[in-house]
């Protein structure tokens, strides 16, 4: 499959817009809480132990993760052979389900870390991409360290990035 320039400079548009917008408002209202550096539920991703999952996403949902953290947005993935995992994504002061360009019914690919929260299994992003043109990207790969917590002149370079 093939895309004009103009497509793929659109998209590029479009990426850097969402960019701007998303430092912008994460800018405006911090509300992180128990989702910083860390914080108990940050050191349970363990970026020794990455792993990469696909499937569907069924829908989002919100959690609270642990006792005393702000709401989180996450979503829940069909594997197929009716495997269904929750994937924790951000707090939701960083994005909403619609913040992050993800929808139902998309097929997408989820690099991240397996973690234990009582006794449930979940399984922490880093990045979801959904074609060769879209990914969300919530954490460095290779430590862990949460875009919500990045000044905004890194969170933008990392976000520009692939």
């Amino acid at each position: 499959m093939s895309y004009s320039l103009r497509t793929v400079s659109f998209y590029i548009f479009l990426s850097l817009l969402m960019t701007i917008t998303s430092v912008a408002a994460f800018a405006k209202e911090k509300n992180i809480k128990g989702w910083e550096v860390g914080s108990e539920y940050n050191d349970l991703y363990n970026p020794k132990e990455r792993d990469n999952i696909k499937g569907d996403i069924i829908k989002f949902v919100t959690v609270t993760p642990l006792k005393g953290m702000v709401p989180g947005t996450a979503l829940i993935l069909d594997e197929g052979g009716g495997d269904k995992v929750l994937v924790h994504l951000c707090p939701e002061s960083y994005a909403s389900p619609r913040e992050t360009g993800l929808r139902k019914g998309e097929w997408v690919k989820i690099k991240g870390a397996w973690a234990d929260i009582g006794d449930e299994t979940v399984f922490i992003a880093s990045k979801v991409k959904k074609d060769n043109e879209f990914s969300f990207k919530v954490r460095l790969t290779s430590d862990g360290t949460p875009f919500w917590t990045m000044p905004p002149e890194q969170l933008a370079k990392e976000l520009a990035s692939d």
